[in-house]
């Protein structure tokens, strides 16, 4: 709602759109300068971790894939090696590649929805996809058919596209035949294309120049672009092992939202994982395609412009398209397809590269296997003190835009992280409060 009068002004967003979940955004603007911005998050708590106590080790898999419908194999990947760590094990090279295959699928299905469905109507000025698909409808399709070769992909290895039934602790119930896969090389050479005309589609979209100064966190492996494992790296300097995550971060519980706020401990600037974390700490991992695409794209690995992100993802579809095939080259299913996993009394921890940053898991298990107490720790909730503090800086940057224009800019801001708070589709409502005529200057 609007007042009148002076130059105060809060905008309000009951509930944000084309975002995986249930949130709200509050800016409050008073005397020309932002007094306050807090992106709640009011979904109940959904209890995951006090679910899984009391259960058997073997459980996480099946359990944690049920917190997201976009991104379950991420958690399965985390929880898996989570307790495999607790349990001493390691898994053989052929499982670990079938998991990175895995992994590949729901990259290209995650990404393919955020940026054709969720991110590129805000660039285009539409208000969503199906708006956007009346102007552009061999763009949505294309979209739609990457989207659909991820979820293939996922299905083929773990048996279906939402929250796969094939993966266990120590590996997969099956292996799929070289045979089975054999169909999705076209299906993938086809997403390949798809992939690097994406990266020229959305690198020529327009967005505000914004650098943020954050530290920037991600996995970093050896030889590979972090997406399994790795280690917890960040261009502040952090270089730990993954079982040390709780010395680098700590959760904080804020009145506005349901999810706690994840902070770097020693540096009070709010951090950032997801893409461009991932981007400015593995570029020189990625596949030659990929690549070589960010490099066309004028993508670098000093960027620190949110708005940028929906070309990493881009980039990232291409480097998974490239990873997947180069995978399924010469592939023999694992035998067998999961190694033993023997329980112990141990703490595991494990961290994967999700679609939208890393995912950590902790599991403390007694020495019959049931499990003690467990962790979890999503990027949303390591990203939201980011986004508040970007959503300061768009807001700071744009006083001169009336209500609308700001709300729209900001929501634009928040779906740059692509935060997985749970399914939304649509604005509910939107409210603006201020004293002054909208879109009056501010001194």
């Amino acid at each position: 709602m609007t007042g009148g009068g002076g130059d105060r002004r809060t905008l309000k967003v009951a509930a944000l759109a084309r975002v995986e979940g249930e949130g709200g955004l509050d800016v409050r603007i008073r005397d020309g300068a932002v007094t306050d911005v807090r992106l709640r998050i009011y979904e109940p708590p959904r209890f995951f971790e006090g679910l899984l106590r009391g259960r058997r080790y073997t459980d996480p898999p099946d359990i944690t894939a049920r917190i997201c419908g976009i991104c379950p194999v991420a958690y399965q990947m985390s929880a898996c090696q989570a307790v495999e760590d607790a349990c001493g094990v390691h898994v053989d090279e052929p499982v670990r590649d079938l998991r990175r295959l895995l992994y590949c699928g729901e990259w290209i299905e995650s990404h393919a929805l955020h940026v054709y469905l969720l991110h590129a109507p805000d660039f285009l000025g539409y208000p969503g996809a199906l708006e956007m698909a009346r102007d552009h409808r061999e763009v949505v399709e294309r979209g739609l058919s990457l989207k659909e070769a991820g979820n293939d992909l996922v299905a083929a290895v773990a048996g279906r596209a939402i929250h796969p039934v094939n993966v266990c602790v120590g590996g997969f119930h099956r292996a799929p035949t070289a045979r089975e896969l054999d169909p999705l090389r076209a299906r993938l050479e086809q997403a390949l294309d798809d992939a690097l005309a994406t990266v020229r589609w959305v690198s020529g979209f327009d967005g505000p120049d914004l650098a943020i100064d954050a530290t920037l966190v991600a996995l970093r492996h050896p030889t590979e672009y972090a997406v399994l494992d790795g280690r917890l790296t960040s261009t502040g300097g952090l270089d730990l092992a993954v079982d040390r995550f709780g010395d680098a971060v700590v959760e904080t519980q804020v009145p506005h939202s349901t999810a706690l706020h994840g902070r770097l401990v020693g540096d009070d600037r709010p951090y950032l994982v997801g893409p461009l974390a991932r981007f400015a700490l593995n570029a020189d991992r990625l596949r030659p395609a990929a690549r070589a695409a960010a490099a066309d794209a004028g993508l670098d690995p000093s960027c620190r412009n949110p708005f940028r992100t929906i070309v990493v993802r881009a980039v990232e579809i291409v480097h998974a398209a490239e990873e997947a095939l180069a995978i399924l080259e010469g592939y023999q299913p694992p035998d067998p397809p999961a190694v033993a996993v023997e329980p112990r009394a141990a703490t595991g921890h494990g961290a994967s590269e999700a679609p939208r940053g890393l995912l950590y898991h902790r599991y403390e298990l007694a020495a019959d296997g049931t499990i003690a107490a467990a962790l979890i720790v999503p990027p949303t909730s390591q990203n939201q003190p980011r986004i508040e503090e970007d959503l300061r800086l768009v807001v700071e940057a744009g006083l001169h835009l009336d209500d609308a224009e700001l709300t729209q800019r900001c929501e634009q801001a928040i779906r740059n992280y692509d935060p997985c708070i749970s399914c939304a589709t649509h604005f509910l409502t939107l409210t603006v409060d201020r004293d002054g005529p909208p879109g009056a200057p501010q001194p």
